[in-house]
């Protein structure tokens, strides 16, 4: 395993976890605690996005 496929899967990790942060935030927790799940959720999307820019550069 290279750099690259490295990067492409803890992208891929960092996806599936945001999407399951912000699930938890807009099903199960309906109050304020939702919002801090949701933008965390949103905060992982943010780093993936991160490590997909950084494949091949690395």
């Amino acid at each position: 395993m290279n750099k690259n496929t490295v990067l492409g899967w803890a992208t891929l990790i960092m996806i599936i976890v945001g999407l399951a942060l912000i699930s938890l935030g807009a099903f199960k927790y309906n109050e304020t605690a939702g919002w801090g799940f949701a933008s965390v959720g949103i905060g992982f999307f943010a780093i993936a996005w991160v490590f997909n820019a950084l494949k091949g550069r690395v």
